[in-house]
């Protein structure tokens, strides 16, 4: 289900995709970084491709996440952790157990309800 980004997503796949993108929107928004100059800072040729992510129609390739990390101005570690929630959420699952992401991504969850166990604390999931 997880395995090639863009082929086969089945729909929980898909909707964590799209929670990833409005999550990295979320911090390059608060960082106060157009999508043209998010490209430049994370070297790539067209904007195009950071809309593309935001929107949840891509994910950032895992050669890019220093670069990304960097951009956003976001430790790289938890920056991956968090990533690899949506990402990956199945090895993120059985490296962390139920563990949520390392950084907050309730803004990412405000349109959909998460699709795995332990995707938010008990003090998270009582703020909506």
């Amino acid at each position: 289900m997880y395995s090639h980004p863009q082929q086969g997503a089945g729909p929980d796949a898909q909707k964590l995709r799209r929670a990833a993108g409005r999550w990295l929107k979320s911090l390059r928004e608060q960082r106060g970084v157009s999508q043209r100059q998010m490209a430049t800072l994370v070297d790539v040729e067209y904007y195009t491709f950071i809309s593309q992510i935001e929107a949840g129609r891509g994910r950032i390739p895992p050669d890019r996440y220093e670069a990304w990390a960097a951009a956003l101005g976001v430790p790289l570690i938890p920056f991956v952790k968090t990533l690899m929630s949506f990402y990956d959420p199945v090895t993120h699952r059985i490296l962390f157990g139920h563990e949520a992401p390392a950084m907050d991504i309730d803004a990412a969850l405000m349109d959909e309800p998460p699709t795995t166990a332990g995707r938010r604390t008990a003090g998270q999931a009582t703020r909506r």
